[in-house]
């Protein structure tokens, strides 16, 4: 107590918060009976006081400094901005819920099978259709013979064959996958022919996949 009272002696703001607190402390005193703490409560109050004085002692004389406040300003906004930020990610949330939802009952895989002239292999080839999109995937297909690629074509109609820039070869198990480029409205044939190595303008081989879209 005796520290105490010396410290108010050169803090001028401690010793302003004393006399802001003094008159509550006065009214206090004479607003209730005045009945003695039991010494149980006063040991737990006095270690808790203790326990935080050694904190802050181990900690450093700033520690109990209070922290700089935003403006009021900015405490207002940055919570409403946060609701804000939230009913927009949720409104997103729930349309692009809606849009894949409805996307997926338009854009259904479509599978074609097609033809596929392939002597001694047990190969197989499809069509993946998804809206406008085509993908040719096949199956225990040969690869093409040495310095030749397979090349793509499509064909509308009574038309000749038309190139794509879609060369593909196959794994040594015979599998391999391409994408169908260009646009394919209209398109009733997807063929397949080995070509020379970069592709041709016109087929130079009868067809190994026809697949009939």
């Amino acid at each position: 107590m005796q520290s105490f009272h010396q410290h108010l002696a050169g803090c001028a703001v401690c010793g302003g918060e004393v006399a802001q607190l003094q008159a509550a402390a006065d009214a206090l005193a004479v607003g209730v009976p005045c009945k003695l703490a039991p010494d149980s409560l006063r040991a737990r109050v006095m270690a808790t006081v203790h326990a935080e004085a050694e904190l802050l002692r181990a900690a450093g004389h700033e520690a109990d400094r209070p922290a700089r406040q935003a403006p009021v300003w900015r405490r207002r906004l940055v919570p409403a901005f946060a609701a804000a930020a939230a009913l927009g990610v949720g409104l997103l949330v729930g349309a692009f819920a809606i849009n894949t939802g409805s996307t997926i009952q338009r854009t259904q895989t479509q599978v074609i099978r097609a033809a596929v002239v392939a002597p001694g292999h047990n190969a197989r080839a499809e069509l993946r259709k998804v809206g406008s999109h085509l993908e040719l995937v096949v199956e225990g297909m040969p690869a093409p013979p040495r310095g030749r690629i397979y090349e793509v074509w499509l064909e509308r109609g009574t038309q000749a064959p038309a190139p794509t820039d879609a060369l593909f070869s196959v794994t040594q198990h015979g599998e391999g996958d391409v994408d169908v480029p260009g646009n394919v409205t209209g398109v009733s044939k997807v063929l397949v022919t080995d070509e020379p190595l970069g592709g041709s303008p016109k087929p130079t081989r009868n067809p190994v996949i026809i697949a009939s879209t």
